[in-house]
């Protein structure tokens, strides 16, 4: 059963520009939507799918034209090469937590519910956001939040979960806004704890390091003409998939030939990001703040 609706489904499938006979990645399976979508359109041809979450595993298909791999995708390079594959024609990542992420209480990616601080991608990984609170000083606690939650106030909000710690662990839900209470403004509060704890599961899954990674190897291995594909949910995310399209590096500095052209290794499809339509956002509304990037490669 699949339990992801992807966003922009469509829209991105068609930015892959499949072959029927080309070789394809998926690098975030989850609950199958894109690869099923892809599958759909390869007749010799060849998908290799990533997912470190081993509940993705229960939604693989029997399909000849299909690989999984139970692996974070920062080893894409590693896996393709022991597989025999040189280069790829197209690859498809979408950052979105899953559904199942979300809707499984146990997992801890949700504010909603006093569940347990987990927030684990990898359920085998050692670090948990409840390791993260008890370990990190508060100018680490406080970095974090401001550059993974874009939280101007990230000095006081550390400030005051290192306070708290020093009280009672903070291993629930309930802890975090215990200690942040007061803290959050009128009317906004879920978009408030949406950002701390969007800070902290970056953090625990080193989520931007893992990303750029994905996005280096995916480049060395994209053939030329090949096709790039992301799908972001927040301005961080979006800000380096844009800048690395546009210019070839993360901080989206532009060096330009003697013409004054900019020296890049993608052509953007979709310089400005595809957003989901209004029927889609009122059909799933978690798909609001999803951005579509289309590249091919020069």
């Amino acid at each position: 059963m699949y339990y992801h609706v992807p966003a922009l489904l469509d829209e991105s499938i068609r930015g892959l520009n499949i072959r029927p006979d080309g070789i394809y990645v998926d690098a975030t399976f989850g609950g199958g939507g894109h690869s099923m979508a892809i599958l759909k359109r390869l007749r010799n041809g060849r998908l290799i799918a990533f997912d470190q979450d081993e509940d993705a595993m229960r939604n693989v298909p029997a399909n000849k034209n299909l690989i999984f791999l139970n692996q974070n995708f920062r080893f894409l390079k590693n896996n393709l090469r022991h597989l025999g594959i040189e280069a790829i024609d197209g690859l498809i990542a979408d950052l979105g937590v899953s559904f199942h992420q979300f809707d499984e209480p146990e997992r801890g990616f949700t504010f909603r519910q006093d569940v347990t601080l987990d927030m684990r991608m990898n359920k085998k990984g050692n670090v948990t956001a409840a390791s993260l609170l008890r370990t990190l000083d508060e100018n680490a606690i406080a970095k974090l939040m401001y550059d993974y939650g874009e939280l101007v106030n990230a000095r006081k909000i550390a400030r005051e979960l290192v306070r708290a710690r020093a009280v009672k662990p903070l291993t629930k839900v309930s802890d975090i806004i215990s200690a942040l209470g007061t803290m959050a403004p009128v009317r906004q509060e879920n978009k408030f704890y949406a950002r701390v704890f969007q800070a902290l599961r970056i953090a625990v899954n080193h989520e931007i390091d893992y990303l750029k990674e994905l996005l280096d190897q995916s480049l060395e291995m994209l053939k030329k003409d090949g096709r790039l594909v992301v799908i972001t949910y927040h301005s961080l995310e979006d800000r380096i998939v844009k800048n690395f399209m546009k210019t070839g590096n993360f901080e989206g500095e532009e060096k330009k030939d003697f013409y004054g052209n900019i020296i890049t290794p993608f052509l953007t499809i979709s310089k400005k990001g595809i957003v989901p339509g209004e029927r889609e956002t009122e059909d799933n509304k978690r798909s609001r703040s999803a951005r579509l990037r289309i590249a091919q490669k020069i």
